[in-house]
């Protein structure tokens, strides 16, 4: 294992070996740009920065400007992924500042993609997690108008309608109905949709080919990273996303010692998923807290303490249950909608209306945006010294 190695003005910097991969401080496009081959990445694994409406420490970029800035990241992924590579995205989405309204910025960027660097959509994911809070507050829970946003969209992409992949990498287990109807049998038959429903339907394969959404519960309290950030006095990064969600791509979408990239890597998640499948990763993050953090996830012989198995009733919790609509419909007396949608919020007994719109961008940039900007104008200012020198 390697060893951390103090922040320094240069673009890009080495901070962290493991036995499979880097963990790289500074800025990833230079990585991409000057130290990636052409064509030799199997995986781009990533979370960008979202377009929120209010500012992270993390460093996001507004909705509305969002698509000119990943742009020249979208190059560089076409230029370093193989012909046969991925590009998986996991973006969520944001609001329109003031109003109860969805941005597009995550389909816009999904259309760019595709239409101006000519990748493949080869399939959407949608990642549920059942444990997120009831947000945006003032429309789910004061105003009552929304109901809450828990689901991130995943773009899978690829350079080429083709890219390598098997769903036998990623099976889940059969449910206690098809366990039930593998035990009684099935008879073929001919559904009203049309679809026809073979007698290979009751085939016992083992296993079940997972569905395009992915339920994966953000609870992570306790863990080693945690735990090592707490002990460190370190802040934890605010917007990891589970280790399942990046390894479930990995094994399906690469084969051992093959690489995987993520530019945006925050506290190194998708590190931890590739050191413990066995690829060869690089992960490439701006703040130094995170990545300072993120040793918390490679410490010696404990990388096998993550995953956990949640337990209830002395069973282990093998699926979340998404509830069918109208288990809370009883036909009885329902208020009357606004007529104004919800335009005013209506005063709780003891309370004030205050504000209608508390979704105001911050003026302040954050920390990750300040230290993007300040090592471009030094790689700038770098670059024209040799130029000069050459002249």
């Amino acid at each position: 294992m390697g060893q951390a190695n103090k922040f320094m003005p240069e673009l890009t910097k080495l901070f962290y070996r493991t036995r499979h991969g880097r963990i790289i401080l500074g800025d990833s496009l230079e990585v991409l740009r000057n130290e990636i081959p052409p064509q030799s990445v199997d995986l781009i694994m990533t979370s960008p920065p979202f377009g929120l409406v209010r500012k992270k420490d993390y460093g996001n970029v507004a909705a509305d400007k969002y698509i000119e800035w990943f742009r020249p990241f979208a190059k560089a992924f076409y230029r370093t992924l193989k012909p046969h590579g991925s590009l998986v995205i996991d973006i969520g989405g944001s609001w329109i500042p003031g109003q109860p309204t969805r941005s597009l910025y995550h389909y816009e960027l999904l259309l760019m993609l595709c239409r101006e660097f000519n990748f493949h959509l080869a399939q959407e994911f949608f990642w549920w997690n059942p444990a997120r809070l009831p947000t945006p507050a003032e429309w789910v829970t004061v105003r009552r108008i929304r109901v809450k946003d828990a689901i991130n969209c995943i773009w899978w992409l690829s350079p080429t309608p083709w890219p390598k992949a098997s769903n036998r990498r990623v099976l889940q287990p059969y449910s206690e109905s098809m366990k039930e109807l593998l035990v009684k049998g099935y008879k073929p038959k001919m559904r009203p949709s049309g679809h026809d429903i073979s007698n290979k339907f009751g085939t016992d394969n083992g296993a079940a080919i997972p569905p395009n959404l992915l339920a994966l519960a953000h609870t992570e309290s306790n863990s080693l990273y945690i735990r090592y950030c707490r002990d460190h006095g370190i802040k934890p990064h605010p917007a990891r996303f589970p280790v399942d969600l990046p390894e479930f791509f990995i094994r399906m979408l690469t084969d051992k010692q093959d690489l995987v990239v993520d530019p945006f890597a925050g506290s190194c998640v998708t590190g931890e998923a590739a050191e413990k499948t066995n690829r060869k990763w690089i992960c490439c993050e701006l703040v130094p807290e995170y990545v300072e953090g993120a040793l918390g996830r490679f410490q010696p012989g404990r990388i096998s303490e993550y995953r956990t198995l949640k337990v209830k009733d002395g069973q282990t919790e093998n699926f979340y249950r998404a509830f069918k609509p109208g288990l809370m419909w009883n036909g009885g007396d329902e208020a009357l909608l606004l007529k104004d949608g919800g335009t005013k919020r209506v005063a709780r007994k003891g309370t004030s209306t205050g504000s209608t719109n508390k979704y105001r961008p911050a003026e302040e940039k954050p920390l990750q945006m300040k230290l993007l900007e300040s090592q471009k104008a030094y790689g700038n200012k770098r670059r024209g010294m040799k130029k000069a020198r050459v002249d």
